[in-house]
């Protein structure tokens, strides 16, 4: 049986099917594949990708796997998970900004950084978070209802909300001397230089590509930038010989249980970048997300606005209430995960589901497309959050918003308790609408993001 047919609940309506990209062509040129990659790569997946069980193909002479079987992913990612590091382009598109932080180490560095940081993202540890997660949310909510005759933007207001959250959480100061920049360094990569070219696919790494150079040159910016939050955090220093009161003070005064080392003030500022961005842009995109299917979905907003309404108590949201807009959270991200490709590279030969593996042949399992399976999920492209309240999950590897095993997302359970309380908050004090009707197109750059900002119309409840 597949895990449709286990894990799905039956809906009593037609369910809603948001706009998503056509397939592409399964006999496409590898130039028209270079280019739709360059555009995004959601669009250059062709049926094949989400029907077969794994997808091979040759790419720049190499041979490629698209993994869709919970088995064969297990295998890459947990069973031999050494053997498969990242890929050169994707070292190209992400060291600059996120430097050697946990996201893009690899080896005896990973796992130095993975015992030091784990600690710090315990669900005990993240606890003490909330009430800057509940400040800059009740303020976002204050701002917007005082702009509620007004058509708003909503992706934007849930990226300020969650750099504010980000800012919170690392330093204990608020972000409005600094979000602006950081939203430009933000905005300016994903634009201009995340992008992967030609000849960042072609050339060895050790060979810089002309986006290198204006890589390199933004990564001096932006490491200058990191810096400055952090002087400026310690001089507001810490209380002496009280508890840490931020993610900087915990990873500050973390260290390696196995050789007591600290981070380096350079490793330090690797992981502020990696946190403050994988954490900030990838929830602000899950709560856009959420926000529009809400909007194209009018009966399970109100389902999640009355859930809001039951599990407030003395004005405080109680999260272990928080189900099922818990459920709409993890269905938005399956249709819309916030990393749409893992992208491996092999380092040794190997076997995968029988096929056999070359030394630098590229895996690539796609969340995007193993969400959307047909072999997977019943109606793979609908929004059902009910899927999500069965009380039995779907397997483990057949959805991957945070990835899986040893690498999986050390901020998971923080982005889902900041998502979960932040939505509920949101469709508890308004009523949400789109303003025009054209549909928004996700599209692939870092994260899955939408092709342009619609305008929202709120109304107070």
């Amino acid at each position: 049986m597949s895990i449709a047919g286990v894990y799905d609940m039956p809906v009593a309506r037609s369910p809603l099917v948001p706009p998503s990209p056509p397939r592409a062509p399964d006999d496409m040129t590898v130039f028209g594949r270079m280019k739709a990659i360059r555009e995004s790569p959601i669009g250059s997946w062709g049926q094949r990708a989400y029907e077969d069980d794994i997808v091979q193909g040759r790419f720049f002479g190499r041979s490629t796997f698209i993994l869709n079987t919970p088995d064969a992913i297990r295998h890459v990612l947990v069973d031999n998970y050494e053997n498969y590091t990242r890929t050169p382009v994707g070292i190209r598109v992400l060291r600059p900004i996120l430097g050697n932080g946990l996201l893009i180490a690899e080896g005896r560095a990973w796992k130095h950084q993975r015992r030091t940081l784990a600690p710090a993202f315990t669900p005990r540890a993240v606890m003490p978070l909330v009430p800057h997660m509940l400040a800059a949310t009740d303020e976002t909510v204050a701002k917007l209802r005082a702009a509620s005759n007004a058509a708003v933007d909503l992706r934007e207001a849930m990226q300020r909300m969650a750099l504010e959250i980000a800012g919170r959480t690392m330093f204990s100061f608020t972000m409005d001397r600094h979000g602006a920049a950081l939203r430009d360094f933000v905005m300016e990569y994903g634009e201009r230089l995340a992008h992967p070219h030609f000849l960042d696919m072609l050339l060895p790494l050790s060979w810089p590509s002309p986006q290198d150079i204006s890589r390199a040159r933004f990564r001096k910016r932006w490491t200058a930038f990191v810096g400055m939050l952090m002087a400026e955090r310690r001089a507001a220093g810490k209380a002496a010989g009280g508890p840490a009161r931020d993610l900087f003070d915990l990873m500050g005064d973390a260290r390696d249980p196995e050789t007591g080392e600290a981070f380096t003030d350079e490793q330090l500022g690797d992981q502020v970048a990696t946190m403050i961005l994988a954490g900030h842009e990838t929830t602000a995109t899950a709560l856009f997300w959420a926000l529009y299917l809400l909007a194209l979905d009018p009966a399970t907003q109100e389902q999640v606005a009355t859930e809001a309404q039951d599990a407030t108590v003395n004005g405080a949201l109680d999260i272990d209430k928080l189900k099922f807009t818990r459920a709409v959270i993890d269905e938005t991200m399956r249709l819309y995960p916030p990393a749409f490709l893992i992208a491996r590279a092999a380092t040794a030969p190997d076997a995968i589901a029988g096929l056999p593996v070359k030394k630098n042949d590229v895996i690539l399992i796609a969340p995007w497309i193993l969400h959307r399976h047909e072999k997977l999920w019943r109606d793979p492209n609908a929004f059902i959050p009910s899927r999500f309240m069965t009380g039995t999950p779907p397997d483990r590897f057949a959805c991957l918003p945070f990835g899986v095993g040893a690498r999986v997302c050390i901020g998971a359970h923080f982005a889902l308790v900041e998502a979960t309380l932040a939505l509920a908050k949101m469709i508890g004090a308004f009523r949400v609408t789109l303003v025009d009707k054209e549909p928004v197109m996700p599209i692939g750059v870092v994260t899955t993001q939408p092709s342009r900002s619609p305008r929202f119309a709120i109304t107070p409840r």
